[in-house]
């Protein structure tokens, strides 16, 4: 049996996530000494592994209950763990297309701005409109002589 401490190395998970994932049903509570101290076996780092893994692929913490419990259940068909990971390549496809749509709003705004002594910034203009239109908008006018867009 394993201390926290333990527990922790030999898994790669913070004893503040092992007692979060006991917390939240992810890993059963730990056996405990008389003393009140946690216990883990070879079975809770194996599963420890299995939820960090897990995690480092960008699973949620719902959808690791449910592999934990196909992992478990040696009878799973295979396809609903396929199902699952589909979903999730669907799910970080989508997040990746939106890094990608703010990677680029910040280009042009970066493209936008002159970046001297003046305080006009597009890009803090941008920020500050409230209207996702306003801001686009914002961006693309023309700056000159140092006046800020829209007075004389």
């Amino acid at each position: 049996m394993l201390n926290i401490g333990q527990a922790a190395s030999a898994s790669g998970v913070s004893a503040k996530m092992i007692r979060h994932y006991e917390g939240v049903g992810l890993l059963p509570e730990a056996h405990r000494t008389e003393a009140g101290y946690r216990q883990y076996g070879d079975a809770d780092v194996r599963t420890l592994r299995f939820i960090r893994h897990s995690r480092d692929l960008g699973f949620s913490l719902q959808e690791i209950a449910t592999l934990v419990s196909l992992w478990q259940d040696r009878s799973r068909p295979s396809r609903e763990v396929k199902a699952l990971a589909r979903k999730h390549i669907e799910e970080l496809d989508a997040k990746a297309q939106e890094l990608l749509a703010m990677k680029s709003a910040l280009e042009h705004l970066v493209q936008c701005c002159r970046g001297d002594d003046r305080p006009d910034c597009p890009i803090i203009d941008s920020l500050e409109a409230a209207d996702p239109a306003e801001r686009v908008k914002k961006a693309s006018v023309p700056r000159k002589a140092g006046l800020r867009a829209g007075r004389r």
